[in-house]
């Protein structure tokens, strides 16, 4: 199965480079993330189209052969316009459509308004210990280990991302503090995509978010020129204003169909 939409296409080859293992099953792909079993949109299945009358029961049982002891459901969908299928189909897979935007850009414009923080790639243990403390600020200490263990999983796989020549991670530092970051990498085939905008929720509406994307698509990558740049939010979030203030156009929509389990 060949992936056409840039969402899914740019997701499965950064996690495919951050050692995700994925299978070709004629009708669908299997994702899968041996070392992080708990990172549920890194073991999903991803179909070409949504489910219609009759796909529950197979897309159910093809999802507990290939992972017999997860509790959650992750089911991608492969087509860019944003299609969700029957609902009747969901329901009795016990999941819910949550739709994105994808936007693309070849170029980003200087943010409007400057920032007086200093803006750079991120290196060293201290800096990627900060992206940890920033990870927590944004989204909360985990309470129980396993969540603990994702969130450290997920910053250690963009630090073996940008260590291993894929991209960079460009933060916003504050005083000596790490306030934004994203990540952005090379995803194959002229694209790059960015990853995991945060801004600590004390830090906000300060352009920080602005200078980090702008950096980053000018010094994140080996070899920026030429590639084209994507991003995926969620369209009711404020940051897709500030993506296009930017410069970036929305281009296709993303669809997942999740139960956390």
């Amino acid at each position: 199965m060949e992936i056409v939409s840039l969402g899914y296409r740019t997701d499965v080859a950064l996690l495919q480079a951050g050692g995700s293992v994925v299978t070709d099953r004629g009708g669908h792909l299997v994702v899968r993330t041996p070392d992080n079993p708990g990172f549920h949109w890194g073991n999903f299945l991803l179909f070409a189209g949504p489910p219609w009358p009759g796909d529950a029961l197979r897309w159910e049982v093809l999802f507990q052969d290939e992972f017999p002891a997860a509790r959650h459901r992750a089911f991608g969908v492969d087509d860019a316009a944003g299609a969700v299928g029957s609902a009747a189909e969901r329901a009795a897979l016990g999941v819910r459509a949550e739709e994105n935007v994808v936007l693309t850009a070849t170029g980003l414009r200087a943010p409007a308004r400057a920032s007086a923080a200093e803006v750079r790639v991120l290196a060293g243990d201290d800096d990627w210990r900060q992206a940890l403390e920033l990870d927590h600020a944004c989204y909360g200490v985990p309470e129980d280990e396993a969540g603990r263990r994702f969130a450290e999983a997920r910053v250690a796989g963009y630090r073996a991302l940008a260590e291993g020549g894929h991209g960079s991670w460009v933060g916003a530092f504050v005083e000596g503090h790490l306030r934004a970051g994203a990540g952005l990498f090379a995803a194959g085939r002229g694209l790059a995509r960015y990853q995991n905008v945060e801004t600590h929720p004390d830090f906000r509406r300060r352009g920080l978010a602005s200078a980090v994307l702008h950096h980053a698509a000018r010094h994140a990558l080996p070899d920026p020129d030429g590639r084209t740049l994507v991003i995926v939010a969620d369209p009711g979030d404020h940051a897709v204003r500030l993506y296009r203030a930017l410069g970036f156009v929305d281009a296709e929509r993303q669809v997942q169909l999740y139960r956390a389990g």
